[in-house]
């Protein structure tokens, strides 16, 4: 598993030895408030590790009616692509180390497009309220070869109508002429750990006990692939996969929805790593 973790890092930084080294740790303030809710940082986190969890940073739009969407610098934080960070991340952090052999770094890595080639070396990002986002056409075009490449994207946390068709209209810059699939039950990203053939909808905390918004009552899981059939964008539409990370411990969430949170976590994890 170690090999083929460096594989993945090394083909992902094909680029010369003289090119720019990654960017550092930081932390931006999180919509939600974040993990100033729960505490300090974890006491390891200036440790490496040999997987980190990525976090997709981006502009949003700034008027629309999906969720997210409005006015702020996204390059500071405390805007859309913020939500359920870090707290979300760093729990899924806590839980591979826990539950599998990989190497994981205790916090997050926030990831700009817009810094030269820092997001080729982070091959696992997740991205949450995309319905919200607005890529420029660089970051479009940066973000395909990342992913064409072998990077992984967890498209997360957004739901219904509008915030789809936003969603649809931002990947359709990084993608032209690749079609979002339906995955099958049986595709293997559901199957690398734990066998995830029932899949009900993971709900979003705020809209508890129903835990959808809008019309986003019917859970999908879409992707999109390379020419190998690898997926490259792993999309939860209707789904709230984090929340039932950083929520695993409260009692009002439902814990059959928790427990497939992190078993897809999990799942999502290590197809990534291998595939």
């Amino acid at each position: 598993m170690n090999q083929v973790r460096l594989l993945i890092a090394f083909s992902l930084l094909s680029c010369s030895l003289a090119a720019p080294a990654q960017q550092a740790w930081r932390e931006y303030p999180g919509i939600e408030g974040g993990w100033a809710r729960r505490g300090e940082l974890p006491g390891n986190y200036r440790e490496p590790g040999e997987f980190v969890i990525g976090r997709l940073m981006f502009p949003q739009a700034r008027r629309g009616r999906a969720l997210g969407t409005g006015g702020g610098d996204w390059r500071r934080g405390g805007t859309a692509w913020t939500v359920d960070y870090p707290e979300g991340d760093r729990t899924i952090a806590r839980l591979l180390e826990r539950l599998t052999t990989i190497d994981v770094r205790a916090v997050e890595q926030p990831v700009n497009l817009d810094d030269d080639i820092d997001a080729f070396y982070w091959p696992f990002l997740i991205s949450g309220l995309v319905g919200a986002w607005e890529l420029t056409e660089l970051q479009a075009s940066k973000l395909r070869e990342y992913l064409l490449r072998g990077g992984f994207l967890l498209c997360d946390s957004f739901y219904g109508t509008y915030e789809w068709e936003g969603f649809a209209a931002g990947i359709s810059r990084v993608f032209p002429d690749r079609p979002i699939l339906e995955l099958a039950d049986d595709h293997p990203i559901f199957h690398s750990v734990y066998d995830l053939t029932d899949r009900p909808q993971v709900p979003t905390w705020q809209h508890l006990p129903y835990g959808y918004r809008s019309d986003g009552a019917d859970p999908h899981w879409r992707a999109i692939l390379d020419d190998n059939g690898r997926v490259m964008v792993m999309i939860a539409f209707n789904n709230d996969i984090a929340d039932g990370w950083q929520r695993a411990d409260e009692y009002r969430y439902p814990q059959e929805a928790a427990n497939l949170a992190i078993r897809l976590g999990v799942n999502f994890a290590v197809y990534a790593l291998t595939h």
